[in-house]
């Protein structure tokens, strides 16, 4: 079954996957003009006054049930930022090669685009839910393309993948690094970590968002230091790194087999799964900050990207490059620990730190996990009683996922997280055109000096499929 998986998983990743996703990330910045550089100075601004409830009227009034449009972000990030970003690059190095970074680093400012798409239509089309704004693929399926089978299809795509099978992987990882570094039995973590998601989860949205505020920047914030700190020891080797990069990014001076379109290959997969442009899944976060127009939090879900790929994979990538260990024949995981190892020169301390940080990034992974899940079995159909129970057979997953070999569910997940790609690559394409609309709005208010406001009759079209947004009181 392992190898039926793998030769699925290995024509949907490296073949389709991959083309509907390097296309759709050009297609989106020529039709954007470029909107993740135009306005990268724009995402910025908005990210710092993020942290406070946007001056919307309509929020205020359902300031009990919304996030502020920063804990949106962290939310999203929680979920982008996981055991990939220190494992997935590591495992890219190993078997692309040096060059693998580059092309990590292209997908990632094309991409940058498509998620400001996809979020942008996420806040256009959410809808109000108990405890704050609900929405992402499903709903922008239902309400703007009006295919209700598209739509559900999508939401049990991604209640299985990032739901079951990815919180799964998580625990297991979390599990295993507490285990090496500290020799702590795999039962005894699953409870632990088992017993710390059952509290937070059950708090649901808003208290996830509490928790993914603090923990999120913190952690990343602290392994980007580190990073930088064995980037300063090594600054007279640095020309030298990134001429490696860039050299094998095509082909020449090849290291470990790492040919041009290894590097492309691993750098593109592993660029695209780690900051999720494309995928579906961050849309669900975006969609539930409350602000004035949805421009603001597009631009901001863009911004995550940046951060996912430009800062936290590249310090992985950098630690890896500076050390030279990614020569020695490691991989994944254990390629990130000697490395810092090496670097910092304390026996041990990079395996601790590199526990650590993957305890904390794959936990916040699951919190993100499983409200991306709930959002959309909200969508199937509003029942308390069958949130409770999924929040229940997840409770269980992290328990089981400590203590099991999970390749096939791995793999399965993998398929369904392929699927889950290509219907709202497809819903994105037909739709894009009133993300870019709104772009053009938000840009001529901001021309005329205004703090942009969007209003349901500025696409009049779908004004009836955006009930969130209210009429514009000035031509009423």
């Amino acid at each position: 079954m392992i190898r039926f998986y793998e030769y699925i998983n290995n024509i949907l990743s490296n073949y389709v996957l991959i083309v509907l996703l390097l296309a759709a990330a050009i297609f989106f910045t020529v039709r954007t003009r470029g909107v993740q550089f135009r306005m990268f100075g724009e995402m910025i601004r908005l990210l710092c006054k993020s942290g406070r409830k946007d001056n919307d009227k309509r929020a205020n009034e359902d300031s009990h049930k919304s996030i502020t449009s920063f804990q949106a972000f962290v939310v999203s990030i929680a979920s982008r930022v996981g055991v990939g970003n220190l494992a997935g690059v590591a495992a890219a190095i190993a078997i692309g090669g040096p060059g693998a970074v580059f092309w990590m680093w292209v997908i990632a400012l094309l991409g940058a685009a498509t998620a400001f798409i996809e979020s942008t239509l996420a806040q256009l089309y959410k809808v109000q839910g108990p405890q704050s704004y609900i929405g992402g693929p499903a709903y922008y399926i239902q309400h703007g393309l009006h295919q209700r089978w598209w739509a559900v299809t999508f939401a049990v795509l991604i209640t299985i993948t990032f739901g079951i099978a990815f919180s799964a992987v998580q625990s297991q990882t979390i599990a295993d690094a507490v285990a090496s570094s500290f020799g702590v039995p795999l039962w005894v973590t699953g409870l632990f970590v088992t017993f710390i998601t059952a509290i937070v989860i059950f708090g649901g949205i808003q208290s996830i968002a509490r928790v993914s505020q603090w923990v999120v920047p913190i952690m990343a914030l602290g392994y980007i230091f580190m990073a930088i700190a064995i980037i300063i020891m090594n600054i007279t080797n640095l020309p030298h790194i990134l001429a490696l990069v860039v050299e094998n990014a095509f082909g020449v001076n090849q290291a470990l087999g790492g040919t041009m379109g290894m590097a492309m290959i691993w750098g593109i997969k592993r660029g695209l799964f780690s900051n999720e442009a494309g995928e579906g899944s961050t849309p669900n976060a975006a969609a539930t900050a409350a602000v004035s127009h949805p421009v603001k939090q597009g631009l901001i879900q863009a911004l995550g990207v940046f951060t996912d790929t430009m800062l936290v994979c590249t310090s992985t990538a950098f630690i890896i490059l500076c050390s030279g260990v990614w020569t020695e024949g490691f991989d994944g995981i254990v390629l990130t620990q000697h490395a810092i190892d090496k670097e910092l020169g304390m026996g041990g301390a990079g395996s601790i730190f590199v526990a650590t940080a993957i305890f904390f990034f794959a936990f916040t992974s699951i919190l993100a996990n499983t409200y991306y899940s709930e959002a959309n079995l909200m969508f199937i159909k509003r029942n308390k009683t069958m949130i409770f129970i999924f929040r229940c057979i997840v409770v269980g997953i992290v328990m089981l996922g400590a203590v099991t070999s999970l390749d096939t569910v791995w793999g399965f997940a993998d398929i369904t997280m392929a699927l889950m790609t290509i219907c709202n690559l497809c819903a994105i394409a037909l739709l894009g055109k009133y993300a870019i609309r709104c772009m053009k709005d938000y840009q001529k208010q901001k021309r005329a000096g205004k703090d942009p406001e969007y209003f349901s009759s500025t696409i009049p079209e779908i004004a009836e499929d955006t009930p969130c947004w209210h009429k514009d009181p000035a031509k009423e």
